[in-house]
């Protein structure tokens, strides 16, 4: 399963907007600066990420993006679903059907096994990335971090180009 550079750069940014103060925000343009990813695609997803109820957008000349919940209710399923839609990775278009001689639709009547496989095996995967939260990956992240050098350059950028709001 691949899954597109999207998820990637909106965990990425929900992550480090879990470090922003209760009023703050960071602008579009700071988070894709931060990650060296592109303004535009990455508005396509942070749109998304709204959309779904994970970010809250500050409009105007000082807005930007905040955590809309508490990273420890945020999980890396709701962000993935946000980033790539809820269809299932794999979709069966019932190719078995298709080519020279078809079989009539009795040989048809119990769904593909292939289909059941690739569908219990999503489930599988759903439920980790429903167990995982923000907030776990941040622990995870300062527990690996045994220097503090990717916690100190987050919070010298976030010194930086954190916009404080009066929401």
């Amino acid at each position: 399963m691949k899954l597109g550079d999207g998820v990637e750069q909106s965990i990425h940014c929900v992550g480090m907007l879990a470090g922003l103060s209760d009023s703050g925000v960071l602008s579009a343009a700071a988070l894709a600066e931060f990650h060296g990813v592109s303004v535009s695609y990455l508005l396509k997803h942070l749109q998304a990420l709204s959309g779904a109820g994970i970010l809250d957008t500050v409009p105007g000349p000082k807005g930007g993006y905040r955590l809309a919940r508490k990273p420890e209710e945020i999980t890396l399923l709701d962000i993935v679903l946000a980033a790539e839609g809820p269809a299932p990775a794999f979709r069966c278009a019932e190719i078995r059907q298709r080519g020279p001689n078809p079989l009539e639709g009795r040989y048809f009547a119990k769904p593909c096994g292939i289909n059941a496989a690739m569908l219990a095996a999503e489930r599988v995967y759903r439920a980790e990335l429903a167990k995982t939260t923000i907030a776990d990956v941040l622990t995870d992240l300062r527990q690996t971090d045994t220097d503090g050098g990717i916690a100190a350059r987050g919070c010298a950028f976030l010194e930086l180009h954190e916009r404080k709001t009066r929401n």
